[in-house]
């Protein structure tokens, strides 16, 4: 025994020996946080940041600000930068190897990295100024590390030093994001459209007439149940194996912002909220940063998160006022259906035939040689892959206007009217943009291009080649809708419909929301007579499950005394009577109810997702929310319109039950009392390399701890999708606001700031929106 004892202590301390370079190269690239250091700013410039590692820059001009926050956001997130640039440029298979081809194949049909050369050559020069100034930072910061961030070790790789047109790359990553729908969504209603009667796609792909919280009032009217039988494509799933046919319950469920004027809140100031659902990833998406500089006799100073990768502050407050965003899902592209020759080498256009254009995009491939793609494109825009090659994809993500610098001018706005004014010139993939002032006034409208546009039907693929569909350029700001100053004192959006009537003809259907988050935000601002940020903050961690009240009631109408007995459901149905209330970590209830309305809409659309598949689409394409139509013809239980093999409604809804515990018993060892939701809903936040190198999980990756909340309300949390920040802030009362992410400011596993906020953003904490006793000081001093 002790000669085993002996032999592990050796092994362990070779083990010890072999790790420790590796350990002393990974401690080689921590960040500096503390002392001085020359570096090509015009005037000395201060780094500081608190014990969560909140920067805080002072600065005597703009642009030593930009240089400090790009040497920030490199020593502390380059890898994540990286490959944000990388990601829209389709240029990370020259970091991964072939792994990452066909992806990079993918992106190169945008053209971004071409895209983005031009349009920094035609920036205003102040703009292209920061952008340079924060390049210059970020490769000063890059080279001060003793080595390059550990990922580049992992992946036997040299970082590539920043350039100016890497920021609107990172840029370019998020139109990806928010609009990458890419033209799928119009194939797929074309498909539907061309398969079923008219007034089967009108009823399948309505607004929600229940779950409506339009903030300008207006209404959408329930289309009714066709009273023709349920067409074929929706009957029977086709003869071929379905692997896609899964429920896709809403297509972006990205996004809150609300707030409240003078006359809503308890001491009559403007209140702000703000907390964007994106991929939850380690680090994550956003770093925490304030910036304060002189202009002359001016003093800016301006806080909240930042994009890293970019040197604006994204969302937050310059003192005047707080601004935030949610994805406006409108419809942001059209699929152009080509009208080809014979040969089908030339398109035809309203002047004539065309020939294609072909551009060569070389694709490098870490350890291989270049792959060679040529790119076809049309007046319009690129032809789309195959299959879908008779057709051609028009984005606004392609155009000038759509991408710029200007969101530098909310730095120096000082009121809510003069950042509605500066929305349409500002170049961002278009958002809902929130903004309340210190005068206590607050108001909504689209920040980002809206095309004006000519089309017989803006959701399915239309022929542009006689002339009768095209763009005319884009809309000037007295064509923007807005809404200012309301009476009742509060504004609200939840990517759900927003406006009615000429605002919505102007903006079309991206895939909305089906507004029950909104509506629930919305009766909540209503459910107080005045708000403060503890209320604001108490909305953002809602999670009630408001939504589901109607699908309790049909479920324990389902669960007949006959049908529990020969089920042996007894306390499956105790559970969804005392237990489903609320997305909570414990709730076993929860759990089952939500399985049970998932599998039924699931067995009800599993046929025309199917049908979509064999056509190489997903259901998920569909601008289409599947709780209405199936809530429609689950209240009507008509015979004719029974999907599948099913015999009678009672039959299949039974059959949900029975489909849903089972797939729970596979995930609980048998055992539904241990369907907790926040087991069930447990978090999957991971650095990106652990998916290739899991061992590094330990290490990298955030614990795997539960998490309530949910889709369909305020608090929106699955394991890899959620509240990227939780950001309320009063401008001019900015020490009294909220500020909190996921993980941490750094990107550095041996950083002390690596998962800095993490205990406060699971454990529904507020951190203050502005940072707090500074722990560590940097000088940037300038050369001499």
């Amino acid at each position: 025994m002790k000669i085993i004892k002996n032999m592990l202590a050796v092994l362990v301390l070779l083990l010890a020996i072999a790790a420790a370079p590796g350990y002393w190269m990974v401690h080689q690239s921590l960040p500096l946080y503390q002392g001085q250091l020359t570096a090509a700013v015009e005037q000395q410039v201060v780094s500081g940041r608190d014990a969560q590692g909140y920067l805080s820059i002072r600065a005597q001009n703009r642009g030593d600000a930009a240089f400090a926050l790009g040497f920030a956001h490199a020593q502390e997130r380059y890898f994540q930068m990286d490959l944000l640039r990388r990601n829209s440029a389709g240029e990370l298979a020259e970091l991964f190897g072939a792994a990452a081809l066909d992806f990079d194949k993918k992106q190169r049909m945008h053209r971004f990295r071409d895209r983005a050369d031009s349009i920094l050559q035609n920036l205003p020069k102040l703009q292209r100024d920061v952008l340079e100034r924060y390049a210059a930072g970020a490769n000063a910061g890059l080279q001060q590390l003793g080595m390059p961030p550990f990922e580049y070790l992992l992946l036997t790789q040299q970082p590539r030093p920043w350039q100016p047109a890497d920021s609107l790359l990172v840029i370019y990553s998020m139109f990806l994001d928010l609009q990458g729908a890419l033209g799928k969504d119009e194939l797929a209603q074309g498909a539907l459209k061309a398969a079923v009667p008219l007034e089967w796609y009108q009823f399948l792909t309505q607004h929600s007439s229940e779950w409506q919280a339009a903030i300008d009032g207006s209404e959408a009217k329930a289309l009714p149940l066709p009273q023709s039988p349920l067409p074929a494509l929706l009957k029977a799933i086709p003869a071929q194996a379905c692997h896609g046919c899964g429920l896709t319950d809403s297509r972006d469920i990205g996004s809150n912002n609300f707030a409240v004027a003078a006359n809503a809140s308890k001491d009559g100031r403007a209140i702000l909220a703000d907390d964007m659902h994106l991929g939850i990833r380690v680090p994550g998406t956003w770093y925490k940063a304030q910036m304060s500089w002189t202009d002359g006799d001016t003093k800016h100073s301006i806080a909240g998160v930042t994009l890293p990768g970019t040197p604006a502050v994204v969302a937050g407050s310059n003192g005047h006022i707080a601004w935030g965003f949610t994805n406006s899902t409108a419809d942001w592209h059209d699929v152009i259906a080509l009208k080809l020759d014979d040969s089908g080498q030339k398109y035809q256009t309203p002047a004539g035939l065309q020939e294609f254009s072909y551009n060569n995009e070389v694709i490098k491939v870490k350890g291989e040689a270049d792959v060679v793609l040529l790119v076809k494109e049309t007046q319009w825009g690129p032809v789309m892959p195959a299959p879908f090659d008779k057709f051609a994809l028009r984005w606004v993500g392609y155009d000038r206007e759509s991408l710029n610098l200007n969101l530098l001018a909310l730095e120096q706005a000082k009121s809510s009217a003069d950042a509605l004014a500066l929305a349409p010139t500002i170049g961002v993939p278009a958002q809902n943009l929130l903004v309340a002032d210190a005068k206590g006034q607050i108001g909504w409208t689209i920040i980002g291009a809206i095309p004006a546009r000519q089309l017989q039907d803006w959701d399915t693929p239309q022929d542009w080649s006689e002339g009768k569909n095209y763009w005319s350029g884009y809309l000037t700001a007295k064509d923007y809708p807005q809404i200012y100053a309301p009476k009742d004192g509060r504004l609200w959006t939840a990517n759900a419909r927003s406006v009615g009537g000429d605002a919505l003809a102007l903006l079309g259907d991206g895939g909305y929301d089906l507004g029950a988050r909104g509506k629930q935000i919305r009766d909540r601002l209503f459910a107080l007579s005045q708000h403060d940020e503890k209320s604001l903050h108490a909305i953002q961690l809602d999670h009630e499950a408001l939504f589901l009240k109607r699908w309790q009631q049909l479920l324990l109408e389902v669960l007949t005394p006959e049908f529990v007995a020969a089920q042996q459901l007894t306390q499956y149905r105790q559970w969804i009577e005392t237990d489903s209330k609320a997305a909570s970590q414990d709730a076993i209830g929860y759990s089952l109810l939500r399985a049970f309305r998932d599998k039924t809409l699931e067995l009800m659309f599993a046929p025309l997702a199917g049908q979509l598949e064999a056509q190489q689409l997903r259901l998920r394409d569909l601008k289409m929310v599947p709780e209405t139509p199936a809530w429609a013809m689950l209240q009507a239980r008509r015979d004719d319109t029974l999907p599948g093999s099913f015999q009678s409604w009672d039959a299949l809804l039974q059959q949900a039950v029975l489909d849903s515990v089972t797939q729970l018993k596979a995930q609980t060892e048998g055992d539904l009392s241990k369907a907790r939701w926040g087991v069930l809903n447990s978090a999957e936040i991971q650095h990106p390399l652990t998916k290739a190198l899991p061992f590094l999980g330990r290490w990298l990756n955030m614990p795997a701890d539960p998490l309530a909340g949910d889709r369909h309300m305020p608090r929106v949390q699955l394991k890899v999708h959620g509240q990227s920040e939780r950001m309320v802030v009063s401008p001019g009362h900015e020490a009294d606001g909220i500020l909190v992410i996921p993980a941490g400011q750094s990107g550095h596993p041996l950083s002390e700031f690596y998962a800095a906020d993490h205990a406060y953003w699971l454990g529904e904490k507020p951190l203050g929106f502005l940072p707090q006793a500074e722990k560590y000081s940097l000088q940037l001093l300038p050369q001499r």
